[in-house]
């Protein structure tokens, strides 16, 4: 049985009405999203726009990774962001 990754990245556009972060508040257009385990079996998602050297909180995070893993949180945080709408960490 393998191990599953501590870490997802994957770029996507982000939806009308952006994804909202701690620091800026919305970003919006061609975005990287990284969802990363922490040691506490929880999850935190970081954002930039992609080419950039700046990262951002996605609010709503840090969660718990939910049962079906850590690449579930990281498709929901995709599908999230693809839908826009200010979006944040889908919670539980």
């Amino acid at each position: 049985m393998s191990e599953e990754a501590q870490r997802y990245a994957d770029e996507v556009t982000a939806g009308p009405g952006g994804a909202m972060t701690d620091e800026v508040g919305v970003v919006t257009g061609d975005l990287t999203v990284v969802t990363t385990r922490l040691p506490d079996d929880r999850a935190t998602v970081r954002v930039q726009y992609t080419g950039a050297e700046e990262w951002y909180t996605l609010t709503g995070g840090p969660v718990a990774v939910p049962p079906d893993g850590l690449e579930a949180l990281h498709a929901g945080v995709l599908e999230a962001v693809r839908q826009g709408g200010e979006a944040v960490v889908p919670g539980p």
